[in-house]
């Protein structure tokens, strides 16, 4: 058997980690300054995630939903401690598209609709539902656009108003910061007003924070800046670092009933093993207020590299905007100077997305290789022949 072939790759294959390091077979030392997709929230091989996995493994990996796992309990309270949101009630899952799938899901029960609105340049995940609501027409199989969904305008709302008004939307799906779109922030405004909306129109709100979560924007959630309050929130991706996990937080408005929803793997004794080992580091080191002071530093660094338009983003999620597409700087990143960066659907958009555990000694070694990068482009890419 050989592998469903669907993945572009880079011809390297890390084989350990360390921090914010890789290391491949030949014992080349990489930056991450990715994460495979924002996933290592804490770092590379930390030794108390590791400690704990080790540790669960030895006793229990895996039984299912159907007896008591008091470990599901104790994430669940130290996540709405550290998160702030201790009146929602959490749904374990496997994975971010899981996570929004099953959000529409619980949303779908409370108002009996079906249409979702979601936004331009927005990314929920790759299957049924999900993908639906992602701005990728080219991903999308006829099975799926038998689903309704508007996209909108991203930050405005005049138009939401006026689908709201129509009676049929099911949800209001919106990412606290769109990643793959190209690392866009939600407006405080936008997301006030859109609060607003579906509190009026009694359409339940979810926050896609699968990428900006688990204190990677400065705050644990992205949306906490502009004070809302979501029904909904969608989590993963850092949640485990690493570790297959999502999750689903349900505002505690909403009542459960028993089989609405189930996961065979979801909340296993490892999942929360790891989920437990990220929120501890998270408190113990640190780390969301690291990410904001980090990223304001890493930001201002970026800014006064003139090749780089426009820097956007909050805390360790940042979007470097430049006037050629970056498919050629990151290869040279990446073959040249060993640095791991990400691209995103707009091709000129380069995604900075470190462990959150960086330090300035990190931030000065990233700036100087993105500059002698940005020396080495071979023309036409070469930023001296880009015109003002």
């Amino acid at each position: 058997m050989k592998l469903f072939d669907l993945y572009p790759l880079f011809d390297i294959e890390p084989v350990s980690g360390k921090g914010c390091y890789v290391y491949d077979q030949s014992g080349q030392t990489y930056l991450d300054f990715y994460t495979g997709h924002a996933v290592i929230s804490i770092g590379h091989s930390h030794p108390h995630y590791q400690q704990r996995l080790q540790a669960q493994l030895q006793k229990i990996g895996f039984y299912s939903n159907s007896v008591q796992n008091s470990l599901q309990k104790a994430v669940a309270e130290k996540l709405g401690e550290l998160s702030g949101c201790e009146d929602y009630q959490l749904f374990f899952c496997n994975s971010g598209a899981e996570a929004v799938e099953n959000a529409f899901k619980f949303a779908s029960m409370h108002t009996g609709k079906h249409k979702i609105i979601s936004f331009e340049r927005a990314f929920h995940g790759r299957t049924t539902a999900a993908i639906n609501a992602t701005d990728m027409a080219r991903f999308k199989p006829s099975i799926n656009c038998q689903l309704p969904v508007e996209f909108h305008a991203w930050n405005q709302t005049e138009s939401v108003v006026k689908s709201l008004t129509n009676g049929d939307v099911c949800a209001v799906i919106v990412e606290g910061i769109q990643g793959i779109g190209g690392i866009h922030p939600a407006a405080p405004a936008f997301l006030q007003s859109l609060a607003q909306l579906c509190q009026t129109f009694e359409v339940p709100l979810i926050l896609d924070e699968i990428q900006s979560g688990f204190g990677r924007s400065g705050h644990f959630f992205a949306f906490q800046a502009s004070g809302i309050q979501p029904d909904i929130i969608t989590v993963a991706k850092g949640m485990g670092n690493g570790f297959p996990v999502g999750g689903v937080l349900i505002h505690d408005k909403y009542p459960p009933q028993k089989g609405m929803s189930g996961s065979t793997f979801g909340g296993n004794h490892l999942a929360c093993s790891a989920v437990m080992a990220v929120l501890e580091v998270i408190e113990q080191e640190g780390l969301i207020e690291n990410s904001q002071n980090i990223g304001l530093l890493l930001k201002s660094e970026l800014e006064n590299i003139p090749e780089i338009k426009i820097v956007r983003g909050h805390g360790l999620m940042l979007g470097l905007e430049f006037d050629f597409p970056i498919a050629a700087l990151r290869k040279q990143l990446l073959f040249e100077q060993q640095v791991f960066t990400g691209s995103s659907s707009q091709p000129n958009v380069m995604r900075i997305l470190p462990p959150l555990s960086i330090g300035e000694k990190e931030v000065k070694l990233f700036i100087k290789k993105l500059k002698s990068a940005l020396c080495q482009l071979p023309t036409p890419y070469s930023p001296v022949l880009i015109p003002a």
